[in-house]
């Protein structure tokens, strides 16, 4: 099961991203927004990130207009490393070297056709263990 969540900026995008998933079979849940009226990204940000902490949702997919603010609201969650990408390569890597379990696109940078490279690359690309265990390992904030 894969989370779904953008703002008002992203909605368009998400839009194909709910596309993309049923052409490709995939199971989604969609956190919101649901329209495209001005919305607060950290509102959907969390609804995501508190589902892949609690293993209602394995991965997710989240975008706001620069990618930056629902990356920022996801990373706050413990267990989510949330990675912004706007081309396929960086997708690769951080599935590959970070683990990564939420992919974040930019809406107001990238066209759907780019959208669609960069969760190709993402949904297909295994993380490569070894050293890179050490250092995910390395990322939660310990109390």
């Amino acid at each position: 099961m894969i989370g779904i969540a953008s703002d008002h900026a992203a909605f368009p995008l998400k839009q194909f991203v709910k596309q993309y998933l049923e052409e490709k079979g995939l199971e989604y849940k969609d956190f919101g927004t649901f329209t495209p009226d001005s919305c607060n990204y950290a509102e959907f940000g969390h609804a995501l990130g508190y589902a892949i902490e609690n293993g209602e949702v394995e991965r997710g997919i989240a975008m706001c207009g620069s990618g930056e603010g629902i990356s920022m609201t996801l990373n706050k969650h413990q267990g989510v490393r949330a990675g912004l990408c706007w081309i396929p390569e960086i997708a690769h890597l951080i599935r590959q070297h970070n683990d990564s379990n939420c992919l974040v696109m930019p809406g107001r940078f990238i066209d759907n056709d780019m959208a669609r490279k960069i969760m190709d690359e993402y949904l297909n690309t295994e993380f490569e263990g070894g050293r890179h265990q050490l250092r995910v390992d390395s990322i939660p904030v310990c109390k």
